[in-house]
């Protein structure tokens, strides 16, 4: 045995005895170096081993970390959604999962917000208390229907970094992404029109189409490469599509990114029909590694592009703050704007501006992603450990969402029932399809911070999860 295939069995020994766990970060290059007294060469070819061997993976300017026991091999699978446009269901149980945002008598292992806990929301905080402090009344009063001027400058800042060159004046701040998406819709729409989505897809987006009387086509997705291209080619051949609704970066909830060249791809392909896409990229920042994707509206340079994102999901919701690059259809936009909610809150607007222009912003992305990355890692463990055998289980590369597809046995939406009286909810897949598929799928947060007692619930539902499954097998045995 080689000196590095010496130091790359101890390493591989003490992750296999739980010195080292799921998550956590390996001893630095110099560190080993210093501890098996080895060259940087030996080191780096021990590391390089055990990243052949699926145990670790390297994060650039982070180092060494360790993965679940392996990266899952079984993905969910690529969905095959009705080949209609379908009026959209389920809003019972959007209404069910709503209802229980505040709910504190349970665990919600399935709702869609960050981790709110971090120190490095504090400077925020501060903020808010110093403009509610302030005598300047100014925060008070209704802002521009565009929203504030400050806060427009720091969003057409922070997109250069997804590939956009935006003026302020190209950007619309809206009462959260919700109310991005809902504006694109009804500026693009009439009652009765198709719109294209991913499936599955966000339940905020279909019940807008609902609300508003449209149909929702949902096209085959794919868990890695995302909505695919050739069906919606059929489908735009096929069906008076209004507008093609996605989320590329970081789907929710299927964790997807699509490949640049395929989101140009969309965006050639929308321009050949001459139809609207509206880009939900509300996770987009929440990268795990440097530079974070482009965006589809990196690639428009005829105003197609409905660019809808805010700070929701990398700040708090609790605020309010989205924002909208409407493109040629701003005019229109704004009227919608206008008619829904008129200026949004100020306050807010204020202190977010604020808190990016200092910088605050970044630095709390960084923190945060390397949370969630490492949380990610642990929760795919766990899911694997107590799930049922051959859970099909995203790998998102930013955000903080799992998708879980479970055998056909399992209903979701039965497992919550049984999950109620253990105090836990997790969001079952049918809330993601307009007809109510996916009912064999779950979505799981790792945003908060993954306790032995979140761990025991997530045992709890995979173990639900598994009796579920062997009641089938039973069931069909008798038949």
């Amino acid at each position: 045995m080689t000196r590095y295939e010496e130091v790359a069995t101890l390493l591989r020994q003490r992750i296999e005895h739980d010195i080292y766990h799921v998550g956590d970060r390996l001893p630095s290059i110099r560190a080993v170096c210093q501890e098996m007294e080895v060259s940087i060469s030996t080191a780096q070819e021990a590391y390089r081993q055990l990243m052949d061997a699926g145990l670790i993976e390297s994060r650039p300017k982070s180092g060494y970390f360790v993965l679940p026991s392996r990266v899952p091999s079984v993905l969910p699978s690529v969905s095959r959604p009705a080949q209609r446009p379908l009026d959209v269901s389920q809003w019972d149980q959007v209404l069910e999962l709503v209802a229980t945002q505040r709910d504190d008598t349970r665990l919600l292992l399935g709702c869609g917000v960050p981790n709110l806990t971090y120190e490095t929301l504090r400077p925020l905080s501060k903020i808010l208390a110093g403009l509610h402090r302030s005598n300047n009344l100014y925060g008070f009063n209704y802002d521009k229907l565009s929203g504030s001027p400050e806060l427009r400058q720091q969003v057409a800042r922070l997109a250069v970094t997804s590939g956009c060159l935006l003026h302020p004046d190209d950007i619309m701040v809206t009462t959260g992404c919700q109310e991005a998406l809902a504006i694109s819709l009804r500026t693009l729409t009439q009652p009765g029109d198709v719109v294209a989505v991913d499936s599955p897809s966000f339940y905020g987006t279909m019940q807008i189409l609902k609300a508003n009387g449209l149909k929702a086509l949902e096209i085959p997705t794919d868990p890695q490469t995302g909505i695919s291209l050739e069906a919606l080619e059929l489908a735009l051949e096929q069906w008076p599509i209004r507008a093609i609704q996605v989320t590329p970066t970081y789907n929710n909830p299927l964790g997807y990114t699509m490949p640049e060249a395929r989101k140009r791809a969309l965006f050639q392909l929308a321009q050949r029909f001459d139809v609207a896409i509206i880009e939900d990229d509300i996770y987009g920042d929440l990268a795990f590694s440097l530079p974070r994707p482009r965006t589809v509206k990196s690639f428009d340079d005829d105003g197609r592009v409905m660019l809808c994102s805010g700070f929701s999901k990398t700040v708090g919701p609790g605020l309010r703050v989205g924002w909208l690059a409407p493109g040629r259809y701003r005019d229109q936009a704004q009227h919608m704007k206008y008619v829904s909610t008129g200026a949004s809150a100020t306050l807010p607007q204020l202190a977010v501006a604020e808190f990016v222009a200092k910088g605050h912003y970044e630095r709390h992305l960084r923190y945060a992603t390397r949370q969630y990355q490492r949380q990610r890692d642990i929760m795919i463990s766990w899911v694997q450990r107590y799930f049922p055998k051959g859970a099909g289980i995203s790998y998102p590369q930013g955000s903080f969402l799992l998708w879980v597809e479970l055998p056909a046995a399992v209903d979701c939406v039965r497992l919550n029932e049984r999950l109620a009286q253990h105090a836990i909810h997790v969001a079952p897949g049918s809330l993601f399809s307009a007809s109510g598929k996916y009912r064999q799928c779950l979505r799981l947060n790792y945003a908060f911070t993954l306790t032995p007692t979140i761990e025991a619930a997530v045992r709890t539902v995979g173990e639900l999860a598994t009796e579920m499954v062997q009641e089938a097998q039973q069931h069909a045995v008798v038949a």
